[in-house]
């Protein structure tokens, strides 16, 4: 397991599936922690007694589409933790089946809300306390569909390569700086949601949360401090 003793980290999203794996993988390898999600009341029942050293600062409610709740979530882990070493964007969505001509707009809005927005909004009020401090790490989560578009899934597809154009443009922007931004790119994630939308696959090619969160994990850390504008596939069989 990765040390991350004396380290701060923020997920986003660490209600969902992969986001709370991955609060969870930080905070068992000593990492102080905020947890960041949507939804009111969840990260209390998530992260109730989570018996480790250091209990994690839960910020319910946050809508990471809005600047005030950004700014809000940000400055709240400061003040609770005097500093911010790794930025986790979990926060995503999916939602696809239609062709282009039948694509609704809120439906292309919400891709690119949900994929692309989040990631630079918290991009935008992390850095410079990056680079006061010379020294951070963004980790995002993109998708096999942001390398090439698929019927039915231009929003998605597209949300998700604008993604990884953000990952490697603020990577050049920031290194030199002793910061890094890379991304995961998770195959098909063992869930359930995944078992009940697809029935008749099979799993056991699938990836295991778990084996995403211990990629995340290593672009956060010491060992991975030369890699950055990264896209790391995680596929597993999948």
């Amino acid at each position: 397991m990765l040390d991350f003793s004396g380290r701060v980290v923020l997920v986003t999203g660490a209600a969902g599936n992969l986001g709370r794996v991955v609060a969870n993988g930080f905070m068992e390898a000593g990492a102080q922690t905020a947890v960041v999600d949507r939804s009111s009341g969840r990260l209390e029942t998530l992260y109730a007694g989570a018996g480790v050293a250091h209990e994690p600062l839960r910020l319910s409610g946050i809508d990471v589409t809005q600047p005030d709740s950004v700014s809000t979530t940000v400055s709240r882990t400061l003040e609770r933790f005097g500093r911010l070493d790794v930025l986790v964007n979990t926060v995503g969505g999916f939602r696809a089946g239609k062709p282009v001509a039948e694509t609704p707009l809120e439906d292309w809005d919400l891709m690119f809300d949900l994929n692309v927005r989040t990631a630079f909004m918290m991009a935008r009020v992390v850095v410079p306390h990056f680079l006061e401090r010379r020294y951070g790490r963004i980790i995002n989560v993109g998708a096999r569909p942001g390398y090439a578009g698929r019927a039915g899934m231009a929003a998605y597809s597209a949300s998700k390569a604008a993604l990884l154009r953000l990952t490697e443009s603020l990577s050049e922007e920031v290194k030199g700086q002793g910061i890094t931004v890379n991304a995961v790119i998770p195959g098909t994630l063992d869930t359930p949601q995944n078992r009940a939308a697809m029935p008749d696959a099979d799993p056991s090619t699938w990836v295991r949360p778990e084996a995403v969160a211990f990629a995340i994990q290593f672009l956060a850390s010491a060992q991975a401090e030369a890699i950055t504008g990264a896209a790391l596939p995680v596929y597993g069989r999948s």
